[in-house]
């Protein structure tokens, strides 16, 4: 049976007017949000790098205000315009312009498009869902893009910048368990064992690293999967294996880029840029069945740090632009 929302229900609201920048948890009402075909009750979202900057206005991510945050969002279907979708049918949806054009996951009721909703595959809860959420599914399309170029297991090791973030935490583990040798690039040393405990083989200290000046260096991993951006991937450009790949799916690090074309044409290596909310509905359906089996990280519960609610979002993103998160954080409604 169709389930109708409450009259008023709770949502992290960001704010941007004479009053200034401002983020809460307010009352609203399912015709103050974005329009859509589905609706469904949110059981669970996550926090991303991108949350954060919307949340506290470092960054522009909102294009009009005011909008819910949270790019990710897992529930339970209530009604829907189409016979695809039925209430009671498990979904979830990243990145798709929620958070930047339309009102995200930070609600205990939303609607949605139906042409960015992705039913929950079997071996999935929503739980685990939003603990992978746009920072797993980036990482997972990273590989997948890597493989489609040719990355095998036989050629080498694969790197992992900025390891102890969410893309970084799940990247190790589906590397792991897809057959590859992980090594992890992270300047947090006191967390290296749970980096070895998620898969990696070898953890290598920010603090300690010199990538050289030249344009090619010594070939140490046959691809990478990069989160980092700026200086990091100036450096892994001039160190990766013949006909490896580099996923680049981050800027924490910046966005500049300095580089020569010699690892390209000398060594064959492709440098695949990932844009993870914009991915086709086609591919988003072959990634997430592949999260749900044999992708599926091993260590969720390892990755998961903690399960906050609404209220809590405002005295965490600050910590996460200061680079302190660990793994994932899942926010429950």
């Amino acid at each position: 049976m169709t389930e109708q929302a409450p009259s008023s229900f709770n949502a992290f609201r960001v704010r941007n007017d004479d009053e200034g920048y401002r983020a809460n948890v307010e009352k609203v009402s399912l015709d103050e949000l974005s329009e859509g075909d589905v609706t469904i009750r949110v059981s669970y979202s996550g926090i991303n790098y991108k949350d954060a900057l919307a949340g506290t206005g470092k960054g522009k991510i909102m294009r009009s205000y005011p909008m819910n945050g949270g790019i990710d969002v897992a529930g339970t279907v209530t009604s829907s315009d189409l016979d695809r979708f039925r209430p009671g049918d498990e979904v979830l949806v990243t990145g798709a312009g929620l958070s930047e054009i339309r009102d995200g996951g930070y609600s205990e009721y939303l609607r949605l498009d139906s042409s960015w909703v992705i039913p929950l595959p079997d071996g999935l809860s929503a739980l685990d869902a939003m603990t992978i959420g746009t920072a797993g599914f980036t990482a997972a399309m990273s590989l997948y893009r890597m493989e489609i170029s040719g990355q095998n297991p036989e050629q080498g090791p694969i790197l992992v910048t900025g390891a102890t973030g969410g893309v970084g935490s799940i990247a190790i583990d589906i590397l792991s368990n897809a057959g590859y040798e992980v090594h992890a690039i992270s300047g947090k040393e006191k967390q290296f064992g749970w980096l070895a405990a998620l898969g990696a083989k070898e953890c290598i200290s920010r603090h300690e690293l010199e990538w050289g000046q030249r344009p090619l260096e010594s070939a140490r991993w046959a691809g990478c999967i990069d989160s980092v951006g700026g200086d990091m991937l100036s450096g892994i450009c001039a160190a990766i294996m013949p006909w490896g790949n580099i996923a680049s799916c981050g800027l924490a690090g910046g966005i500049g880029l300095k580089t020569t074309v010699m690892p390209f044409i000398i060594r064959g290596i492709s440098l695949i840029g990932i844009d993870s909310p914009q991915c086709p509905y086609s591919i988003r359906q072959e990634i997430w069945p592949k999260l749900a089996g044999e992708w599926k990280p091993r260590n969720l519960e390892l990755i998961r740090s903690r399960v906050v609610g609404l209220n809590d979002l405002n005295g965490i993103f600050d910590g996460m632009l200061q680079g302190n998160s660990l793994g994932r954080t899942v926010v429950k409604m």
